[in-house]
């Protein structure tokens, strides 16, 4: 059996990379392109260079910087209506996961019109938006190299999942450099986001020989570097070695799918606004350990590759030492609880029927090893708190 491989048409890694956005440009026959981004990238001035460089070719871009994180229906409709009353002909995504997942979407809708819930999975978006030169500033969600985005329906705090070869950018400038300044916290939980692509699309159902490669590669980066650019982001090689490893867990899980984890995450992120990488941390422990009966080898497989378990382990070894690894790293990266994190404990277990239901009906607990029953998934909610 075959497997279809879904990439970004030009990848450009590396120091200074997002400096050949001009260039790239160019390269795509586009000169007219809107940044997307949010107001601290502006603030920080990665907008501002980005601007020079182009300028330096004779394109002029201007900047929506409106995007919020974990973005909306609401949060994008602003940008939707540049792009449907702008001569756009591209869009330069600059900054986390929620400013590329509002260009993904914002390149769609401005271009074909429609509310976000149109294209909301199980429906496939194949339709081409305006080209998308996504520049992530964070190493974690890998969004610049998947056909995915999320947006929050603000009405129901549903996070609707979109999928499709539209949502893919044309290109991904993957230039480490961005991501030294920054803070801890935010490096903490946008690591542990790349770890869990890197892991999920190894035990997925979906997964082939090919996002098998990927998921190992990010693994060997990620599981060495995590703590080193935690406690010290100005550590370059640490920083690098994280940047890619979160481009190649992209990679991964765009082409194998995510399981339980991200099921189970969407629905706390919805309903208490704990940021996506780290309602995973919370997550990825407690599913981890429901999930490794059903798939030791697979999970052993992680712990070498991230560098917590010898070659000559066994399985059982193995994965005996990637729990106390997946534990200390939240311990040391202070991971707090849903309690520890502010959210109401009354509201929190009076809700778990319907967070049950949300992650059952997003389709990644289907492609666990394990496919938990909505009172399984209860039980681990139950077991974070």
């Amino acid at each position: 059996m075959s497997t279809q491989i879904i990439l970004p048409r030009i990848m450009q890694v590396g120091a200074g990379a997002s400096q050949e956005t001009g260039a790239i440009l160019s390269a795509l026959d586009c000169h007219r392109p809107l940044i997307v981004t949010d107001k601290m990238m502006v603030q920080l001035g990665y907008v501002a260079r980005i601007q020079e460089s182009l300028a330096a070719l004779n394109i002029v871009a201007d900047v929506f910087d409106d995007t919020v994180p974990e973005p909306t229906v609401g949060s994008i409709q602003a940008g939707v209506e540049r792009v449907r009353n702008g001569n756009y002909d591209a869009i330069i995504a600059v900054g986390g996961g929620s400013p590329i997942d509002s260009a993904k979407a914002i390149a769609i809708l401005g271009k074909y019109g429609g509310v976000m819930r149109d294209y909301k999975f199980p429906r496939l978006v194949s339709e081409p938006g305006l080209p998308i030169i996504a520049i992530p500033t964070t190493a974690g969600t890998g969004s610049e190299a998947t056909r995915f985005t999320i947006i929050t329906d603000e009405t129901s705090d549903e996070k609707m999942l979109c999928v499709g070869v539209g949502f893919m950018p044309t290109a991904a400038l993957v230039d480490y450099e961005l991501t030294l300044s920054l803070p801890p916290r935010t490096t903490a939980d946008t690591g542990i986001d790349a770890l869990t692509h890197a892991m999920e699309s190894y035990v997925s159902k979906k997964a082939s020989l090919y996002s098998d490669t990927q998921a190992l590669a990010a693994m060997k980066l990620l599981g060495p570097n995590l703590r080193r650019a935690y406690h010290d982001g100005g550590d370059r090689q640490a920083r690098e070695a994280m940047m890619l490893g979160s481009t190649l867990a992209g990679v991964a899980f765009s082409n194998a799918s995510v399981a339980l984890v991200h099921g189970m995450s969407r629905p706390i992120g919805a309903f208490y606004h704990v940021p996506h990488g780290l309602s995973n941390a919370m997550l990825l422990p407690a599913v981890t350990e429901f999930s490794i009966p059903a798939a030791p080898d697979r999970y052993a497989d992680c712990a070498r590759a991230m560098g917590v378990a010898e070659v000559t382990d066994s399985d059982e070894v193995a994965n005996s030492k990637l729990m106390t690894e997946l534990h200390a790293i939240n311990a040391e990266l202070q991971v707090p609880s849903p309690e520890q994190f502010g959210i109401s404990r009354e509201h929190f277990f009076g809700n778990l029927e319907t967070m049950a239901e949300q992650a059952l009906a997003s389709g990644s607990p289907g492609n666990n090893p394990r496919v938990p029953s909505a009172a399984e998934i209860i039980d681990i909610y139950k077991a974070l708190w």
